[in-house]
């Protein structure tokens, strides 16, 4: 008898901690993506500010040749 109520045991109590971690892991892929997102943003920026910044340590080089 005790064989036939382990396994139903289990069902009842894992059965509810699984979908609640389950609904956790979305919101956490969710999360992940919306930082994926603003992190690509911030690249992209910092790719514009390493340009001016070559453009204008050329410009001081050029500047102190004259």
């Amino acid at each position: 008898m005790e064989l036939v109520l382990v396994p139903i045991a289990v069902a009842l109590i894992g059965g509810p901690v699984m979908w609640f971690l389950s609904r956790f892991d979305k919101r956490n892929t969710k999360q992940h993506g919306e930082s994926v997102k603003i992190l690509t943003e911030v690249r992209d920026d910092m790719k514009i500010v390493r340009r001016r910044l070559d453009k204008h340590i050329d410009w001081h080089a050029h500047q102190s040749e004259e």
